[in-house]
């Protein structure tokens, strides 16, 4: 029973079509481009982020408000990973 089961799987994914490696389609340069540029400024936003929750972080420390920064260290690194991640998840998609 076990062993049908498992040959009729491996049949139903043998079936699945094989798409290739594919290619972009003509006139993407200009996406690609664009693509460059967001991830450029957002990666340039989000250094601006964290120097303004270092500046925050100084003064909050002067006044003995501490860990409420560390939050918001944490959104910005966070919002790196996210931008570079989906740079690169795009890049590879279309330079595929």
């Amino acid at each position: 029973m076990l062993i049908e089961a498992a040959s009729a799987l491996t049949l139903q994914l043998a079936a699945v079509p094989d798409p290739g490696s594919g290619q972009a389609p003509p006139g993407s340069e200009g996406f690609v481009a664009i693509l460059g540029w967001v991830k450029w400024v957002s990666l340039g936003v989000c250094v601006l982020g964290l120097m303004v929750a270092g500046a925050t972080m100084a003064i909050q420390s002067r006044r003995g408000e501490g860990g409420e920064h560390m939050s918001k260290i944490g959104m910005v690194l966070a919002g790196v990973i996210v931008i570079s991640a989906a740079a690169s998840l795009v890049g590879f998609l279309v330079g595929a």
